[in-house]
């Protein structure tokens, strides 16, 4: 199931489906925070890759190492309810229709259903598609200006009830902003390795049928429960 330990990306990309009309003028920081509170529905298409850091054997002057690409298309709806659609080089879905995430493989005519909050508890995703405000949950740094978009800093905050400081994977997450849309998402973890995300061709606002996240397996698969 290495294929589901991918939610963590995915589902932190979904912050960004919606948007008013914005000047570019405005900083990233704020065109992020309009973004997130105007969120309704949108889908597009989306390139997902994957980057390594160096490993000790190897050259450390090269960078990054490219490791795999998928693209696909996304729907998403606020709060809870998304469809990541990757197509190419495999297909595969992963839905959360507000209740529970499953991801279904065609290849292995799968699918494996698991609840929701547990599933998405060590993403932002179970604070980002509630009501809340980002800016309770992230402190949002402006970044650097490169490949013609303005880039956000997310910190996550920490709670001093909580037992457990840090649930995300990643030492570093950025948002790329141009014109009120999110273009871009880079997701950096310990060991150094790279997700980049970015977003295409999105409609904003758009409606959708009351059916649209509801997911049948088809007769014959198998299905797994986990709880």
């Amino acid at each position: 199931m290495t294929r589901f330990l991918n939610v963590a990306i995915l589902t932190i990309a979904s912050i960004f489906f919606s948007s008013a009309a914005f000047s570019q003028s405005e900083s990233g920081v704020e065109q992020l925070r309009q973004f997130v509170r105007n969120s309704k529905t949108a889908e597009g298409d989306f390139v997902q890759q994957q980057l390594r850091a160096p490993k000790a054997n190897e050259s450390q002057d090269k960078g990054l190492k490219f490791v795999r690409q998928t693209q696909g298309h996304f729907v998403f709806q606020r709060p809870g309810r998304f469809i990541w659609d990757t197509q190419k080089p495999y297909e595969q879905k992963l839905i959360a229709d507000g209740k529970q995430l499953i991801l279904w493989d065609t290849d292995l005519n799968q699918a494996t259903f698991r609840p929701a909050g547990q599933a998405l508890a060590s993403t932002p995703a179970a604070i980002l598609f509630g009501e809340a405000s980002l800016d309770q949950h992230f402190d949002l740094l402006e970044s650097e200006e490169r490949l013609g978009m303005k880039w956000v800093a997310l910190t996550p905050k920490q709670d001093p009830s909580a037992k457990n400081k840090n649930d995300l994977p990643y030492t570093k997450i950025s948002i790329g902003m141009t014109n009120g849309l999110p273009k871009a998402l880079e997701l950096t973890d310990g060991l150094g390795s790279v997700v980049l995300v970015t977003l295409d061709k999105i409609q904003l606002n758009v409606n959708l049928p009351a059916n649209r996240f509801t997911f049948t397996p088809p007769a014959g698969a198998e299905v797994l429960r986990l709880n």
